[in-house]
């Protein structure tokens, strides 16, 4: 019984000892990301206050937006995986309004663009460890397809995370830096890539579970 006792207390001890650690390092780590975010964020403000752009008043100030632009490219998941897509665009245009709008739209854009090309590399990998006749295959590669072609209505809410303007004569330049989360993205396609599986291809329920294990 003492043994036992002594068996159980070191396993708790130990497992209470690797959480610490884990703690610890995802700790070092935000500190990390944060101290490199910041280093990037005031290193790219100076770059684009000297270049003209400047903030709208009521908009947190550049560096502030900057930084936590940073910190959301810098981010990665439990699997190494970059937590956020990130998409910056510029445009021009005879107003502000103008600008902004469309500079918002081409980031928009890039981020579809962004999430369905990695949407499709993952299925292919999938696809390439299956066994799968000619035309399942075909039906897979078409409804990834269609995926790619409709992410920019399927997206939702999209985070606007850095929003600067500045004067080009008569214009003006409005320059946008959006994000979008990984994970929201990955589940966002396995709904909308079994959808049409189902509609579509003649695959059974563990054929779709496996190309769509990512």
């Amino acid at each position: 019984m003492k043994n036992l006792i002594y068996v159980l207390s070191f396993v708790f001890a130990f497992s209470l000892v690797g959480q610490v650690r884990a703690q610890q390092t995802e700790k070092e780590l935000n500190k990390e990301i944060k101290s490199k975010a910041t280093k990037n964020a005031r290193k790219e403000a100076k770059k684009l206050k000297k270049e003209g752009y400047k903030v709208d008043p009521g908009q947190l100030p550049m560096d502030k937006q900057l930084d936590e632009s940073w910190q959301k490219r810098l981010m990665t998941d439990d699997e190494g995986q970059p937590a956020y897509f990130i998409a910056t665009s510029t445009a021009v245009g005879e107003t502000q309004a103008a600008a902004k709008m469309q500079a918002y739209e081409l980031a928009k854009i890039d981020l579809a663009r962004q999430i369905g090309t990695e949407i499709a590399g993952l299925v292919e990998t999938n696809l390439a460890n299956k066994q799968l006749n000619a035309e399942d295959a075909a039906s897979v590669t078409e409804s990834v397809a269609s995926f790619k072609s409709i992410v920019v209505q399927k997206m939702g809410r999209v985070l606007n995370v850095f929003e600067a303007y500045r004067l080009i004569d008569k214009n003006t330049e409005v320059r946008v830096t959006t994000a979008y989360s990984y994970k929201t993205a990955v589940e966002m396609a396995k709904r909308e890539i079994r959808k049409e599986l189902e509609d579509k291809a003649e695959l059974n329920q563990e054929k779709v579970d496996e190309i769509l294990d990512f």
